[in-house]
This record gives C-alpha cells, sequence and structure tokens, in this order.
C-alpha cells in the first residue's frame, strides 16, 4: 500500500506536479508516480450530490418536489423514505401523509411533523404522489380498495419487491401513472442505491419527480422492467454480501490479533473509504486494486489468495442466483 508524505501531498495540490515521490510502506522503497495516478478524494471530488450528513445549504439544495406525499404503510422503510426527503430539503414535513394499521407508527410520523391518517383512503385522498410501501401480497389488495379514488393527478409509486407493473396495472387500472421502485436497506441511512421503471400512463415528468425524491437519499437509475430482477440480484441483496464482506474481515483481523471491536470499524471503514474511490474517482475498480497492491507485497498475497477460493466467482454466482429467485417470486 502507498502512502504520500503530507508536506508532498500539499505541494501537489498546490503545483499540480506531474509526479510524486512515492513511499511503499510495504517494501520501505520510494519510487516516481505520476500525478495522473495520485488518488486524493479531496482533489478529485465531484460527487453528484451532496453527502447526506451535510446540512442542507444554499449551495448544496437539492430540486424540491411541489407535490403532497402519501405514505401507505409506515414501516421502516417508508420513515427512512419520509425522513430522508424532508432532511434535505426536498418536501415540507406538513406536506407528507401517512396511514399504517399500527398506531404507533403513525405517531412516529408525527413526531417529525407530518400528518397521519386513519385510513387508505385518507392518504389518497390527501396526496398526490402515492408511495405503496406495504408487504407483497398486499398491493394487490390497497390497490383496489383506493382504485376509485385515484385520478388523473395521482403518481403511485411501489416500494414493494417482486409485485410486477402488470399486477399494479391490473389492480388499480390501465388508466393509473405507475411508477415501481426497487430500493434497498441503505437508505436507512440515506444511501440506498435505486432502480425504477414506469409503467401505466406515467410520464418521463413523472419519472423525473420520482428521480428527485430518490436522489435526496441515495441515487436511482431508469431501467427496463425486466432488468428488476437483476437489480435485486445486485443492489437488493447486495447490502447482505457486502455485510459478509465485513464480518469475514474483521475476522480476519481478530484472527490476527486485534480486538474485535476495532477489527470491525476497519473492516466497515475499509469498505465505505474503498466505495467512495470507485464513485468519486471515476477509476475502474481494477485500477485502484493495482494501485494498492505492489510486486511481492502483502496486497498481492492476499489477493492471491482470495483468487484461490473463488471470490470473483462467488460472489458473481450470489447475483445470479439471487436475481433468478427474484424472477421465480415474480411469477408466483
Amino acid at each position: 500500500m502507498c502512502h504520500v508524505s503530507p508536506a508532498l501531498f500539499s505541494a501537489g495540490l498546490q503545483n499540480r506536479q506531474e509526479s510524486y515521490n512515492v513511499v511503499d510502506v510495504e517494501t520501505a522503497a520510494t519510487y516516481q508516480r505520476p500525478a495522473e495516478g495520485l488518488l486524493c478524494p479531496f482533489y478529485l471530488r465531484e460527487a453528484s450530490r451532496p453527502q447526506p450528513h451535510q446540512p442542507a445549504t444554499d449551495s448544496n439544495m437539492p430540486q424540491t418536489v411541489s407535490k403532497k406525499l402519501g405514505f401507505i404503510g409506515a414501516g421502516q422503510m417508508a420513515e427512512a423514505l419520509a425522513r430522508g426527503f424532508i432532511d434535505r430539503g426536498v418536501i415540507k414535513a406538513a406536506d407528507v401523509h401517512c396511514t399504517d394499521p399500527v398506531q404507533a407508527r403513525r405517531e412516529v410520523f408525527e413526531g417529525f411533523g407530518c400528518q397521519a391518517q386513519t385510513s387508505n383512503v385518507d392518504v389518497v385522498k390527501n396526496s398526490e404522489v402515492i408511495f405503496l410501501a406495504v408487504k407483497p401480497q398486499y398491493v394487490s389488495v390497497v390497490l383496489k380498495e383506493v382504485k376509485q379514488y385515484l385520478t388523473d393527478e395521482h403518481i403511485v409509486v411501489s416500494i414493494a419487491a417482486g409485485i410486477p407493473l402488470a399486477v399494479m396495472k391490473e389492480s388499480a387500472g390501465d388508466d393509473k401513472r405507475l411508477v415501481r421502485v426497487m430500493p434497498n436497506t441503505p437508505c436507512l441511512v440515506g444511501e440506498t442505491a435505486s432502480a425504477m421503471c414506469l409503467g401505466g400512463k406515467a410520464s418521463d415528468a413523472d419519472g423525473d419527480i420520482v428521480k428527485t425524491l430518490f436522489n435526496a437519499v441515495g441515487s436511482i437509475f431508469k431501467v427496463d422492467e425486466k432488468l428488476l430482477s437483476a437489480v435485486t440480484g445486485l443492489s437488493g441483496s447486495g447490502p447482505a454480501y457486502v455485510f459478509v464482506v465485513i464480518e469475514a474481515l474483521a475476522d480476519g483481523g481478530v484472527r490476527a490479533g486485534l480486538p474485535r471491536d476495532i477489527a470491525q470499524q476497519l473492516a466497515a471503514q475499509t469498505v465505505l473509504g474503498s466505495a467512495k474511490m470507485v464513485l468519486e474517482t471515476g477509476k475502474h475498480p481494477g485500477a485502484l486494486k493495482d494501485m494498492v497492491t505492489s510486486p511481492a507485497g502483502t496486497t498481492i498475497a492476499g489477493v492471491h489468495e482470495l483468487e484461490k477460493c473463488g471470490i470473483r466467482a462467488a460472489f458473481i454466482n450470489a447475483v445470479l442466483a439471487a436475481s433468478t429467485r427474484a424472477d421465480e417470486l415474480s411469477k408466483l
């Protein structure tokens, strides 16, 4: 692994030198590395949106949505979305309505300024963008219940896994504006990786509204519905794969002698920092890996062990297996 001394780092930022003296901590050798290859997140950062932990200011404030939002179902995912939209200034808390059979969940929403309703129909009557945040088996039931109250002005957004647009259209009607979104659990910390597809009478403008909302709590991409199973296998199930990686890295640290709490923090921060380097530098993960590995060093020895265990094939097979299962579930 390579480190740049603070003095050289500072001078490089000021003068944009063509090369830097880099010390390889694995071999204690000093050599020249082109400036183009130096990773400096503070210098290269060109994030497309403010990070969730940053307070909203005039300079980083996202677009706003001049619509009233309704959540049918007020569970943890719905709460994470509502809080994220409000905290980022995309919508006002007073313009968010919700309902849930559990009173405690309605009270949670009221606790951060939203308006709780007593029925699904009341949410529809008071909202323009309606989120279906219920268990998949209840999507059709809810849509049939509120169908007669849905107008041309409503956008219905389902975040229920495995429920295709065809089922939504059958329950709500062909003339409704429907959007299907596949978020993932990092939504709970404002870092969701989501995908969406449009159906029924939904327009590109409707898609832009949904995109504005979800960009406030992470990122979202528009795809064909046939690709949502692949999205499920990758980003939908992906957090579980990453948690396994973090746990395994921490176990490795403990095996090497580190205290458990330190090992877990180091593992989690390593994954976080590595992901940010991929997103913020735009470099291929393989190129970033090569910048950490040096000839006959410690890192390439570790990578070799991963390759002997088929690490790449294991992750590819995991994504394919989850995608296949998502396809199977959507046809039940």
